[in-house]
């Protein structure tokens, strides 16, 4: 099997923008329409966000984004697994990656915030599993009974 790769790409690829739309999907189709907070194309490609993709061979698997909130803090944003390919390890690959590139940076922390539906109990499972622990609101978020936010502090 040919090795993952996990890179800086380009959001307006037509498979990632395929991919991105899905999560958009999910995302309105499981949360009230005034907490979500998954970003568009158009705010990926914000440069306080880094967009990452994952690829075998060259099909896009999985996309990820880390977005500074400020010089010590970062978060996770845009995760999302093609459906045929969940519960192989790529969600963790990919959040690992990005807390890499955190820790790279210097940031003292990562956060984010996902759904609190059943919908969401993987990604939730999932950043657990990866050291997140519950927290309150960060960054411009108020607190709502839809939203998780979880963070994680980084060792230098």
């Amino acid at each position: 099997m040919a090795p993952l790769v996990i890179a800086v790409d380009d959001p307006r690829r037509a498979d990632v923008v395929a991919l991105l739309e899905r999560h958009l999907a999910f995302a309105h189709e499981h949360t009230p329409p005034a907490d979500v907070h998954a970003l568009d194309l158009t705010a990926l490609l914000d440069p306080a966000v880094t967009f990452f993709s994952a690829r075998r061979d060259g099909q896009l698997l999985a996309i990820g984004a880390l977005k500074e909130l400020d010089a010590d803090h970062g978060e996770l944003k845009s995760m999302h697994t093609a459906a045929a390919d969940r519960r192989t390890g790529l969600g963790r690959a990919m959040v690992l990656h990005l807390v890499g590139v955190a820790r790279d940076r210097g940031y003292r922390r990562v956060s984010l915030e996902t759904g609190t539906m059943e919908a969401f109990a993987p990604a939730r499972s999932l950043y657990a599993a990866t050291g997140f622990v519950a927290c309150g609101p960060f960054a411009d978020y108020g607190p709502s009974p839809s939203s998780a936010f979880m963070t994680r502090e980084l060792d230098g």
